[in-house]
Parts: C-alpha cells; sequence; structure tokens
C-alpha cells in the first residue's frame, strides 16, 4: 500500500514540475496571427432570394499554442446579406473562438441576394473580420446577385401528373420577355394551343430535375441570334459546375407538340437536350438548328416516332446516347457534328460511369410483356455528318426483321467511326474510321484542327448546305463534313 501512494505521490509531483501535463498556454502575444487559406471568396451569380452554395476557406495557426479568436465577425453586421458558420457556430458575429497550435478551422459562407434588387447584375461586398490579440485581420466576401423571374410549380394534380406551372396559357401566344434570366422549377407547361417564343439573349436556367413541358398542340419557339443565342443549363454557375452533367431534366416537347423551333441556342448539363415524341401531322415535330446541346447525363436527342429536321448542330458529350431516335420516325440532319469522348462524369457526384453504348442509335420497334411492337422509320437520313467517339462501334442499328415496316437509313458523305461494311447502298461517299481531328475533345471544341482533316472539303456538294457554320463562319463550295468549316 506505501508503494502505491508512493507512485500516485510521484505523478502529482511530475505534474507539477513538468509543462507536458499542464493545459497548453494561450499564446497572447499580438506578433501571433492567423493564416488563411486564401484572401477573398467569390461567389458567382447568386440568384434573389434562393441563397447560394455554401463557399468556404480555412483559418491556420501555425504557432505551436493555442490562439484564442476573441470575434470573428461581418463587417456589415446584422444588415449582411452573407452568414457565417465557424467551427459549427453560426452567426453574424461570433466570440472566443480557440484554434489549437498546429491545426485548422473551417470557416462556411452564404450569401441571400435581396428579392427587391434592381433586374440589373448587382455587386455584393463585405469582409469576415478576426480580431485576435488586439490584431485585426479579414478575408474579402464578394458576390454577384441577379434577379430572375421565378417559374414555380402551383398545380398540384391528383391524377399522377407531376406538380407543375403554366408558362404559355391555351390560346395565349406568349413572348418570354428577356431583360432578365428565368429560373424553372419542377414541370413548366407550354399549353394547348399556345406558342411560347424565346427572343435572342434569353437565358434559361434550371433547378434539379425541372422540365420545360410543351403540351399536346403546343409550340415552342426558340429565336437566338450568332453570339446571342438562348441558353438552357442548371442553376449552379460556380466553375466547379461549369460542365457537370445530370443538374436539371430536359426539354420535352410532348406527344403532338406542333411547329417547335429551336435556332441558335445552347443546351447543356441536364439529363436529356431534347425529347421529342410523336408528331401531330405531318410536318416536322422540330425544326432544330444552329444549336449546341452537349453534357447530359442519357442523350443529347432522344426521339420516339418523332419527325425532326436538323442542320448545323453539334451534339457532344453524352453518357449513353448523342442521338437516341426510337420507334422509328422522320429523321433529317444535315452539316451536323454527332461526337462524345465521354469522361466518366455522372451528374455531380464524383463517381464514374464508362459509357458502352453508341454515338447513335436507330430503332423501330420495342417489347412489351413478350409482345414486339413495331413502328415504320420513314426516312434517317445524315448528310455531311461527322458520327464520330471512342467506341470501336458509334452506330447502332435494332430493326425488327420480316416485320414489313420500313425502316429506311441513309448516310451521305459522312465521317462515321463504326466496325460495319459499308458495301451496301446505306453508304454513300462516306469516310470510315478516318479521325476527322477535332482540336480538343476534353474541352467540348470540335472543331476541325488542321486542313488536312479527312473532313474539310469532302462534304456533298449538290445539296443544300447552311451558308454558314456553327460559328457563323462562311461555307465554301466545297463544304467541310460536320457542323464547322476549317479555317
Amino acid at each position: 500500500m506505501k508503494f502505491i501512494k508512493y507512485v500516485f505521490l510521484l505523478a502529482v509531483v511530475s505534474c507539477l514540475f513538468f509543462p507536458s501535463c499542464k493545459k497548453d498556454q494561450l499564446l497572447t502575444d499580438s506578433s501571433a496571427k492567423l493564416d488563411f487559406s486564401t484572401d477573398s471568396v467569390l461567389f458567382d451569380t447568386v440568384f434573389t432570394s434562393l441563397g447560394s452554395t455554401t463557399m468556404s476557406f480555412r483559418i491556420y495557426n501555425h504557432h505551436s499554442q493555442p490562439l484564442n479568436i476573441s470575434r470573428v465577425y461581418l463587417a456589415m453586421g446584422n444588415g449582411s446579406p452573407f452568414k457565417l458558420n465557424v467551427d459549427g457556430i453560426s452567426g453574424k458575429s461570433i466570440s472566443d473562438v480557440e484554434i489549437l497550435g498546429g491545426d485548422s478551422l473551417f470557416v462556411f459562407v452564404q450569401v441571400t441576394v435581396d428579392p427587391t434588387s434592381a433586374s440589373s447584375p448587382l455587386l455584393i461586398k463585405d469582409s469576415v473580420i478576426f480580431e485576435t490579440n488586439g490584431n485585426s485581420q479579414n478575408v474579402k466576401l464578394t458576390a454577384v446577385g441577379q434577379n430572375v423571374y421565378i417559374h414555380k410549380p402551383d398545380h398540384f394534380p391528383t391524377n399522377g401528373l407531376p406538380p407543375y406551372s403554366i408558362t404559355g396559357r391555351e390560346n395565349f401566344d406568349t413572348i418570354l420577355p428577356n431583360d432578365k434570366p428565368h429560373l424553372f422549377f419542377g414541370h413548366t407547361v407550354i399549353d394547348s394551343h399556345c406558342k411560347l417564343t424565346m427572343l435572342a439573349g434569353t437565358k434559361c436556367y434550371f433547378y434539379n430535375s425541372a422540365v420545360l413541358w410543351v403540351f399536346d398542340q403546343g409550340t415552342l419557339v426558340v429565336s437566338g441570334a450568332p453570339g446571342n443565342e438562348v441558353t438552357f443549363q442548371g442553376m449552379r454557375l460556380e466553375a466547379e459546375y461549369k460542365d457537370v452533367p445530370g443538374q436539371w431534366g430536359k426539354i420535352w416537347l410532348s406527344k403532338g407538340s406542333k411547329d417547335n423551333v429551336i435556332d441558335w441556342a445552347i443546351i447543356k448539363n441536364g439529363s436529356i437536350g431534347v425529347q421529342a415524341d410523336s408528331t401531330a401531322d405531318s410536318q416536322p415535330t422540330l425544326v432544330l438548328t444552329n444549336t449546341v446541346i452537349k453534357n447530359m447525363q442519357a442523350a443529347a436527342i432522344f426521339g420516339q416516332t418523332a419527325h425532326i429536321r436538323s442542320n448545323n448542330c453539334l451534339f457532344a458529350n453524352c453518357g449513353q446516347y448523342v442521338a437516341a431516335l426510337t420507334l422509328g420516325g422522320n429523321y433529317s440532319f444535315v452539316q451536323c457534328t454527332f461526337a462524345d469522348f465521354w469522361t466518366g462524369s455522372s451528374g455531380s457526384s464524383s463517381s464514374s460511369t464508362a459509357r458502352t453504348t453508341p454515338v447513335l442509335a436507330m430503332n423501330n420497334n420495342y417489347t412489351s410483356s413478350g409482345t414486339t411492337f413495331v413502328y415504320p422509320m420513314d426516312s434517317c437520313y445524315f448528310a455531311n455528318c461527322i458520327i464520330y467517339g471512342d467506341q470501336a462501334e458509334e452506330v447502332g442499328i435494332d430493326t425488327v426483321a420480316g416485320s414489313g415496316a420500313p425502316f429506311s437509313y441513309q448516310f451521305d458523305h459522312c465521317v462515321i467511326k463504326s466496325v460495319r461494311s459499308f458495301s451496301n447502298s446505306h453508304y454513300t461517299g462516306c469516310f470510315q474510321n478516318n479521325n476527322p481531328g477535332f482540336k480538343d475533345v476534353t474541352v467540348n471544341d470540335y472543331e476541325l484542327n488542321s486542313a488536312t482533316s479527312i473532313a474539310v472539303n469532302n462534304g456533298n456538294t449538290s445539296i443544300i448546305v447552311p451558308f454558314f457554320d456553327l460559328n457563323n463562319y462562311p461555307r465554301d463550295t466545297t463544304p467541310d463534313i460536320g457542323a464547322y468549316e476549317f479555317h
């Protein structure tokens, strides 16, 4: 027992004389300052009243002893549009935050823009102030705010239809104003017998899974211009979301919609670019020209017994198909580029998915409960087009033999990646497995990089081609194959 008492007494005495047994003393020297991972935080465009993504930075204590940050606060005080969270504590002003020696803490920042602000973009500035040992240090905050037209569901049907709002009402043609962007939630409907027109420069941003839905007998007219395109994309405008697919749903030209036109548009980062269902009459469901559709999680173009006429378009970088033309239909593509070098990105997730499907798929049937249904592919025509990617076979053809339904397709002076035989009448003047030489597929640049490209001057000169390419550059009398003329 005396031995145990002796050991205990020795331990107590040791803690009195050796500092390692004491709590580390706070460093109070005025020369001791904090370090930061950045001196400024920039928020990209933030929409009114909707807040922003959370941005963060780190505080570092590079000293061996702990520091007490007596106060962390926003310079604008309670009137600041920014909000702070420091080490799990939220507020506009936070006191007595201790940071251990050699340690770091995260500071999280959000901003909400006043919905009554002016329609033009506004610059919002503030600073996070750190007071430590009589020192005052700061990290600057900057945000660009933007007022928007908001389209939110106000109809909540109980018959299985999704919640929706109506942008163009039945029998009332509508022009969407372009003085400020439009932000879409849920399903936004263009009603029957309504034509909704989008003018050049209109910016459309979509929340997760949001859909622009053109209803039976409805019409969408997108009238962009070179350098002033109509844009469709997700609502996340931070740099890290610039090329992320799957951020929103699709433009859906549903069964019976008619006379749809999309000219000079950029459609990107959704699940499906444009889904066109069966047409209401003999006229095209969609005339699609001078448009880029890229970075789609599933497909850029998805047709179901549709009638589409397209020229001067780029369809690129999709997780499944660039163009899926299914259940038959009637299609024509002239001077278009279909390209897919999918990098494995899958939505905003960090997971990766390898593409195993072809750039182009054509189909005239589907099977349900053991019964196969067949639809006529009246025409599927590609002239002066590039169909290329990193798979050995980039053309998928699925037709039911002996069905009696026509399956008509033709490739005319196209550059195609394929292991199929090109000896039959479906291929005229085509170039098989000749790399067209894109400038840089990693950044979705599908212009031709050399005058020696197989696509240069090898288009069919006997067909009517657009006078200008997708860069609004004039085509010559011997057109290049694809959406871009080399120059």
